[in-house]
């Protein structure tokens, strides 16, 4: 077990067994799906690629045609369900008993990496994991009623190196001063400036899950039309306290949702300006996280670069890290994009070679420890008293001892040390003759007495250096260069031992040399102070920096911060499209032959009825189906809300009757048998009754709640296909009765400009230019 400390918490890892990470491949659904090149394997589980060899290189051509790619799961034609119940649930599921977590979708543009992280909007049936992760959370939590669980989120965004919040937009969130940063301590990875929001029910994680998603940036090229441009990971944070047991260890963890951008070949995709860019950012950071994955399979590699991106360094917990790693890639099932999917496949198993050490985070709260110590010291305080009682001790004192009783201490230690007392006895008791005005009850006594001698001790010892300072110059015997000052002012015998000199009143130890006469000063003495004072005077000249200033100077080198992220600049603010709803094809017909435009446009009205029964015929049979999903959800949940009323009306009932059958039988008089009451068979019933209709009242608030969270989803896909529609008809009305029709060829399907893209009164002015540019170049002919 591994323990880490941050502030007044310490952390406690379970060190887990080693296990590789799970990686699946879920097949996008096609009609051209390349059965000659793309077998699955019996057992589904592993994938082989077969290429035809190419007969313009010749004869002799020894390319590579078969790969075989061995992996935990294949998902071909798999629904939503089938996904979560695969790839997501059991990782959820240790979760909430400690275990972090990270589910990541990769894949090439447009495999369909955010519809099976996200979902899609229009139907309930296919959300996507995350949602999924958040009902399981919460009905999870609601299964164990013995523990306090929180639950808080966050949601980051990785857009062209930069970090960014998507749930800053939310009105008490402030906004950040100082830019967003990564930063690593001995918990892990978090990123400073990302909020984290505490969500108590289901409904609220929802709300910032859409609020998110709304400010995702997204955009459209040719392999998909609402293309990602940039790195998402949503982050569900969990604690779990214990009701039962008043202990300070918790557990806590994190479920880290990965959307990646897909990788994308610039020559099929025909990104250009803005997407370009976002396109190069995309590619590099995705490459630098293969060379992490790389590293990390090597079992020989010391050094990880997961500093060369902000993905590879926020996800540095989650790529071989203490926690349960899933990797979902996306591919597609056609032979046009067989390349992008050869490359996805070797991702993955590479991403099977790399190993992760699952494990419980355990956190112990300082406060509730010291708590609990206090209380076990008040415990073992009262059984103390009682053993003093028992053995005939009466007022003992423990605590510690005041300013007046250790002098007391101190004064008799040094009346022993001076000969006043005799010896001390090594018995315990004997203390008490050191301590006549003192009684020896308790061991805190003796280790303050022992801790005296060691002050006295101390203090005789600095009385003695004093003294001697104050008649002699001492020297260090390690100073060699103090010695040989001395030695040549022959202070020093040819042995080395000092030489003393007479001071008239005693004297020294050691030899006197010759020149030296009893009762009078020796020069010696001057010139040797005088040779000490010009060397002392050459050291400091020459060495202006000590031993010890040299060290200290190295280790502040060493602790000056070389960051290269306090530079970084403020970033220019950028427009974010909030549209999640992926564009739905129109299903119009083709006439041949329009029928001719009205002078004057018909009402808004009209219009509306003719649009929803034509073009936008798709968009209105989704927003039918949505509503009528959403009004047999509310239906069920008022009929779910009667029964609850019907059942606590009951309860009522059966409480009133169960109240009057015990004022009854207090009347009566009641009868006990060896300690327990006896009550009649009614009121047994009565009992019995309202345990069941309790039961009954929690299964169908569950129910309600459960409800309630599937109305609330259901309100927000028909809000969007609401929107979604007067969006799609506001664009057919401009276009069908306000665009001239000899502009309205610009705005075929083939053409370069999307419905909508365009407004109404820059085409007309541009139908007016080209108009007056054609009149001019006639007129210059003629």
């Amino acid at each position: 077990m591994m323990r880490r400390k941050n502030g007044n918490k310490r952390y406690f890892t379970r060190m887990g067994t080693r296990k590789k990470v799970h990686a699946f491949v879920r097949v996008k659904p096609t009609d051209d799906f390349a059965h000659e090149m793309i077998k699955y394997g019996d057992d589904n589980k592993s994938i082989d690629i077969h290429l035809k060899k190419d007969l313009q290189r010749g004869v002799v051509n020894n390319k590579q045609t078969d790969w075989s790619f061995k992996l935990d799961g294949v998902l071909h034609n798999a629904s939503q369900d089938l996904v979560y119940e695969t790839v997501a649930k059991d990782v959820v599921a240790q979760a909430l008993n400690g275990y972090n977590g990270t589910i990541m979708c990769y894949g090439q543009t447009g495999a369909g990496k955010t519809y099976t992280m996200t979902g899609a909007t229009e139907n309930y049936k296919h959300r996507g994991i995350l949602p999924r992760a958040l009902q399981q959370v919460f009905r999870m939590i609601a299964e164990r009623p013995t523990h306090a669980i929180t639950v808080r989120v966050s949601y980051l965004e990785i857009y062209n190196e930069s970090l960014f919040d998507l749930l800053s937009t939310l009105p008490y969130v402030g906004p950040s001063v100082t830019p967003m940063t990564i930063v690593e301590n001995p918990q892990g990875v978090f990123v400073k400036g990302l909020s984290v929001h505490l969500t108590s029910q289901e409904e609220d994680a929802f709300s910032l899950l859409f609020e998110g998603e709304t400010n995702r940036i997204i955009a459209s090229h040719t392999m998909n039309k609402n293309s990602s441009r940039s790195h998402c990971i949503f982050t569900i944070y969990v604690e779990a306290h214990s009701r039962t047991l008043s202990d300070e260890k918790y557990i806590t963890s994190k479920i880290n949702l990965v959307d990646l951008a897909g990788s994308e070949r610039l020559g099929k995709s025909g990104s250009e300006g803005r997407v370009l860019k976002e396109a190069t950012y995309i590619n590099k950071s995705l490459s630098f996280l293969e060379q992490a994955i790389i590293a990390l399979g090597d079992q020989k590699r010391d050094h990880i670069p997961f500093r060369q991106c902000k993905l590879t360094h926020a996800l540095k917990d989650s790529l071989g890290g203490n926690c349960n790693m899933v990797l979902l890639t996306n591919i597609y099932g056609e032979a046009a994009q067989l390349e992008e999917t050869l490359s996805s496949l070797r991702f993955a198993s590479r991403m099977k070679l790399v190993t992760t050490e699952p494990a419980i985070n355990e956190k112990y709260d300082a406060e509730r420890m010291v708590k609990n110590l206090e209380k076990e010291l008040v415990l073992l305080k009262q059984e103390l008293a009682i053993h003093d009682s028992l053995a005939n001790r009466t007022l003992v004192n423990y605590d510690p001892m005041d300013e007046i009783q250790i002098a007391e201490i101190n004064s008799q230690v040094r009346r022993y040390l001076e000969g006043t007392l005799d010896e001390i006895d090594t018995h315990p008791q004997s203390f008490a003759a050191l301590l006549p005005s003192l009684q020896i009850i308790n061991l805190r006594q003796i280790q303050e007495v022992f801790n005296q001698f060691r002050v006295v001790l101390s203090q005789q010892e600095q009385e003695v250096e004093a003294t001697l300072r104050r008649k002699y110059t001492l020297i260090d015997k390690n100073d060699f260069a103090a010695i040989s000052a001395v030695q040549k002012a022959g202070l020093v015998d040819v042995d080395g031992h000092l030489v003393g000199e007479p001071d008239g009143q005693g004297f020294g130890l050691g030899v006197t040399p010759y020149s030296t006469k009893p009762g009078k000063k020796s020069k010696s003495k001057k010139m040797f102070k005088e040779q000490l004072g010009s060397l002392a005077r050459k050291e400091g000249a020459g060495s202006p920096v000590s031993g010890k200033d040299l060290e200290v100077s190295t280790s502040k080198t060493q602790l000056t911060p070389s960051s290269k992220e306090g530079d970084v600049k403020e970033l220019p603010l950028r427009d974010r499209e909030t549209s999640s709803i992926e564009p739905l094809p129109s299903d119009s017909p083709k006439e041949e032959s329009r029928p001719p435009r009205p002078s004057t446009p018909p009402p808004k009205p009209v219009a509306f009825e003719d649009f929803k029964n034509e073009r936008g015929s798709e968009i209105n049979r989704i927003f039918k189906e949505n509503k009528s999903i959403l009004n047999e959800r509310r239906k069920r949940a008022s009929e779910t809300t009667q029964r609850i009323n019907a059942i606590k009306r009951e309860m009522d009932m059966t409480k009133e009757a169960l109240n009057f059958q015990k004022s009854l039988r207090e009347k009566q008089g009641e009868y006990e048998n060896k300690g327990l009451m006896i009550i009649d068979e009614e009121e047994f019933l009565l009992i019995l009754k309202l345990k069941d209709l309790k039961k009954q009242y929690r299964a169908e608030y569950q129910d309600l709640r459960d409800l309630r969270a599937e109305v609330q989803y259901c309100q927000h896909l028909v809000d969007q296909c609401r929107h979604r529609l007067l969006t799609e008809f506001d664009i057919w009305y401009n276009e069908s009765f306000f665009i001239p029709e000899d502009m309205q060829v610009s705005l075929k399907p083939a053409s370069g400009i999307r419905p909508g893209m365009v407004p109404i009164s820059r085409l007309v002015a541009l139908r007016n230019y080209l108009k007056t540019m054609m009149g001019l170049q006639q007129g210059h002919r003629k």
